[in-house]
């Protein structure tokens, strides 16, 4: 008989099952909240292999993830990324996985959109801050809305559940957030809205300024929406910390990330891994612990298995995330080095 090894639980009682693992740096976008525009990406001989991320991802599958989402950068430039996607559908396949998934900017949904059900993936979260082309491209700084549009629509063909991402930018997006509800009511997504958060140093001058102007509350954004829509709680989560409503007009969802305003810490159950093997307990956090050496010591996972252990018995109770002028980041590296 074999006997399953204990699940991963951290210090205060969570049970840690979803892991999101960042498969490159490297993105065919530099959107302003997550990148600077001349970004220096990690040479290749940090990054793990797609054999090691395998290994790695499947490692945390045998100590209890239930859920697992790749990401990046952009997970889909990644060279070969399907090899990697097909080989960890087996574990959905097996049932011990319940989810596998990705983040992505859509860019190149439209190639390997049919490839991601095939494999076993069955819903995507794609980043949209506006359906308006000019400032989708100030945001992305290159990317082209049309392209995405065009993802998206085989997304859809291929029978992906869509759920579009957008941070809530002051003075950026504030005013399309009603006209993106509506269009996502017309097309069958759910939407979920992201308080920006105090990552990476964007102005040169510790990024507290561009960040406190760009910061927009969720809380108010939901009275506002609350003028036009039906909004009703709801109890659907997808493992995420997304508190989600109903929209009574069209049926689909809308959900709030508000790390800022309503902090979602208290009932956290995941970690970051990066695509170099670092594991952050927490995305507010700078503590982290190198699951590459131990990944690379021996082709046995004792050891791996065990630095995981060890780590996620650091894993805090929250993170530290403040904006404010006086303010530098809450943590310096930029969202796209920990993962979207």
């Amino acid at each position: 008989m074999t006997i399953s090894p204990a699940p991963l639980i951290d210090p205060f009682g969570r049970a840690i099952t979803y892991v999101r693992v960042s498969v490159t740096d490297r993105c065919d976008f530099r959107c302003v909240y997550c990148m600077s525009e001349d970004m220096a990406f990690l040479p290749k001989a940090d990054i793990l292999s797609l054999e090691e991320l395998d290994r790695l991802c499947s490692s945390f599958v045998a100590l209890g993830t239930r859920k697992l989402r790749l990401t990046g950068g952009e997970p889909l430039v990644r060279r070969n990324i399907m090899e990697l996607i097909r080989s960890l559908g087996r574990h959905v396949a097996s049932g011990a996985l319940e989810e596998l998934t990705l983040t992505t900017n859509g860019s190149q949904l439209a190639k390997y959109a049919d490839d991601l059900r095939a494999a076993g993936v069955r819903r995507i979260n794609v980043s949209v801050d506006t359906l308006d082309p000019d400032r989708f491209a100030a945001i992305t700084r290159w990317g082209r809305l049309a392209q995405v549009l065009d993802g998206l629509e085989a997304a859809r063909a291929a029978g992906l559940e869509v759920k579009i991402n957008a941070v809530a930018l002051k003075g950026v997006n504030d005013q399309e957030l009603d006209p993106m509800l509506a269009w996502c009511g017309e097309k069958g997504f759910d939407l979920t809205l992201i308080e920006v958060m105090p990552l990476g140093d964007m102005d040169g001058n510790g990024g507290g300024a561009v960040r406190e102007e760009q910061f927009l509350s969720l809380r108010d954004v939901r009275a506002d929406l609350e003028k036009r829509w039906t909004l009703v709680d709801s109890t659907h989560r997808t493992g995420g910390p997304a508190r989600y409503v109903t929209v009574r007009e069209t049926g689909c969802r809308l959900g709030f990330i508000t790390p800022m305003t309503h902090n979602f810490c208290e009932a956290c159950n995941r970690v970051r891994v990066t695509c170099t093997g670092t594991m952050y307990m927490c995305l507010g956090q700078e503590d982290a612990a190198d699951l590459r050496a131990p990944l690379r010591a021996s082709t046995d996972d004792t050891m791996l298995h065990q630095a995981i252990r060890d780590a996620i018995t650091r894993k805090p109770k929250g993170h530290d995330f403040i904006i404010g002028r006086d303010r530098g980041p809450a943590v310096g590296r930029h969202m796209s080095v920990t993962g979207g």
